[in-house]
């Protein structure tokens, strides 16, 4: 293993200089609020006995007179996700567990766990990246009952993880540890699933061509198989040493996940593997350097640009201040080593067949592109993430699980080692110039595509692009750009529905780009998108300058997003208002009304587009 690599040492220090006054003072809480007796000894009896009001008999005697740890489990279960309808069982399973270990476990709560596919290019995705905020809300609600002594986080997809994260960050005296439950086997393929919707937007599938398509894709429980926002939480909690090492991509029905579940119940006891190990409280697991080992993993791995926002939004829940620059930086030397849909063919099942997670890992440490030195949940640091689990016996016996190294791998079609990546920089890119700051997701963009410059078609909304399609208005080489999509505009929603329009003009031959103050997918793809255009539209930023054709250049190589104007013409150029009719249909019907006050006080995307700081 080599030492660190320079650029991630200096991006590090950078961030840790940049976040000292803010970081000693969270570490500070974290100390004092760690430092008090446990909570039914500090609380008073009518308090405690409300909290174990509801608790089998054995478990309040463990809980108050054996002075037993108690975990609070918070859940983001519900039967109509996917993603999340393996979690029903959990919480029977680890309490089980729990108490065969003579601790004890409480549902503290739930939160939501709303999906960006059934919402997407609906007026409820306009709730979508503010319930990151309601999740992270909901989790503190939960744990404020202040009566545990570590917690298990149940969540896996787009907005639930960094919330959840978010909330866990805010208790940070508590020793915490992810549960994830795992992807739903293939089904139609990635690949298949988006010709059809191609075809669908040229109006040669029908409505129920398309259904059959979608169902044969999204098929059963388990997380959607590309490699989105869902999947890349996953790879950036094995980076940060949140999970127990390897859970991330096993099937729920695998018998192994049953074992991991309760080896997730050891690790958080400090009892993992029969190996006793302080569990650290994750306020202070989660420093510097477990943010910039999660930015590589995603970096290495062509993430989704959703975690340019969430993980910008992490870090500052742990007094931790990251930028773009930061991502930029780190970029320009961790090199892509896998191919995932939306960046290749292949699915988060042969990914992790390839070598998964954990072959990444292994290659980042041994190239000193992640830090070695970092605590974990596990005892034998972020170096046993680089392992795969197996299963030796019956799923409930603590000594059944055994990890070997994940490399090397298995199919260098999808995944590379360092020495020969896919390519030599990350999947993620910023992009600067007149219009704002902007990242693109380089990695999925075929490489005659990195530059496009186009006159500007301006929208005011995602349903007029697609009208203008429709009308065969779009049928040239063209930049659309669509604001008024930022987070205080209207919650910034994500974009995704533009992306089968758009692939059809591309694949016509036009040259064409989006560009954006919304979000796209974490599975965007094939399309040149520079998104979460900051600062937005309705701030007064530059898109609200910009007009029907203006050239536009989006420089992927060079890194530039910039319209092609004099300087004094365009610094002249008056800036628009968000339409009465855009500001009237926005924020308004199906709850959107009630993050209002959400709207008003968000940051900037680069910021985290955080509402609560």
């Amino acid at each position: 293993m080599k030492n660190t690599h320079s650029t991630v040492a200096q991006v590090t220090e950078r961030i840790r200089e940049r976040s000292r006054p803010t970081r000693d003072a969270y570490l500070r809480r974290v100390a004092d609020i760690g430092g008090r007796e446990r909570g039914s000894d500090r609380l008073g009896c009518a308090n405690v006995a409300h909290a174990v009001a509801g608790a089998p008999v054995n478990d309040k005697l463990r809980i108050v007179a054996e002075r037993a740890p108690n975990i609070g489990i918070v859940t983001a279960y519900n039967d109509m996700l996917s993603a999340h309808a393996p979690y029903q069982g959990y919480p029977d399973l680890i309490k089980q567990e729990a108490r065969r270990l003579g601790a004890t476990a409480q549902v503290a709560g739930g939160v939501p766990a709303m999906c960006d596919g059934v919402t997407q290019g609906t007026p409820g995705m306009e709730l979508s990246l503010f319930s990151r905020d309601v999740i992270a809300m909901g989790t503190a609600v939960a744990l404020t009952h202040d009566m545990f002594d570590a917690a298990l986080l149940l969540g896996v997809c787009d907005k639930i993880v960094p919330g959840l994260l978010i909330g866990a960050l805010h208790f940070g005296h508590l020793p915490t540890v992810f549960v994830p439950a795992g992807p739903m086997p293939s089904g139609l393929s990635n690949n298949a699933k988006s010709k059809v919707r191609e075809q669908a937007a040229q109006g040669l599938v029908g409505r129920q061509g398309l259904m059959d398509a979608e169902m044969a894709a999204y098929h059963t429980v388990g997380t959607c198989t590309f490699y989105g926002t869902a999947n890349s939480n996953q790879m950036l909690l094995e980076a940060m040493g949140l999970h127990v090492p390897g859970t991330a991509f096993i099937q729920p029905g695998d018998t192994m996940r049953e074992a991991l579940t309760r080896e997730a119940v050891r690790t958080v006891l400090g009892r993992a593997s029969d190996v006793a190990y302080r569990c650290p409280p994750i306020g202070q697991l989660v420093d510097e350097r477990a943010i910039v080992n999660a930015m590589a993993a995603l970096l290495a791995t062509g993430g989704s640009t959703n975690h340019l926002i969430h993980w910008v939004a992490v870090a500052r829940a742990a007094g931790i201040v990251i930028d773009w620059d930061d991502f930029s930086a780190l970029s320009d030397v961790i090199p892509l080593l896998t191919r995932v849909y939306p960046n290749g063919s292949a699915d988060v099942n042969e990914f992790q067949a390839a070598g998964g997670p954990g072959f990444v890992i292994g290659e980042l440490l041994d190239a000193g592109l992640m830090h070695a030195d970092v605590l974990t949940v596990r005892a034998g640091g972020i170096r046993e993430f680089a392992g795969v689990p197996t299963l030796a016996g019956d799923a409930a016996d603590a000594g059944a699980l055994r990890w070997t190294p994940a490399g090397p791998s298995k199919n260098e079609a999808v995944v590379r080692p360092v020495s020969a990546p896919f390519s030599a920089t990350g999947g993620l890119r910023l992009l600067q110039g007149n219009l704002g700051r902007s990242v693109i997701k380089i990695s999925s963009v075929p490489e005659d595509r990195h530059v496009i410059e186009a006159p500007a078609r301006v929208f005011d909304s995602q349903a007029a692009l697609q009208k203008a399609f429709a009308a065969g208005e779009l049928d040239r080489d063209v930049v659309c750009v669509v604001r008024w999509q930022g987070p205080q505009a209207n919650g910034m929603p994500e974009l995704h529905k533009l992306t089968p329009p758009l692939s059809v003009l591309q694949g016509k031959g036009f040259r064409v780009a989006l560009v954006t103050d919304g979000r796209m997918s974490g599975a965007s793809g094939k399309i040149p998108a520079a998104i979460h255009v900051s600062p937005e539209a309705a701030a007064g930023g530059p898109l609200a300058k910009v007009r029907d054709g203006d050239l536009i250049r989006l420089d992927g190589v060079a890194g530039t997003l910039t319209v092609l104007l004099p300087a004094d013409a365009w610094a002249a150029r008056e800036t628009a208002t968000m339409p009465d009719e855009q500001r009237a249909a926005d924020g308004h019907g199906l709850g959107r009304e009630l993050f209002a006050g959400m709207r008003r006080n968000a940051l900037t995307a680069e910021e985290g587009a955080c509402s609560w700081l």
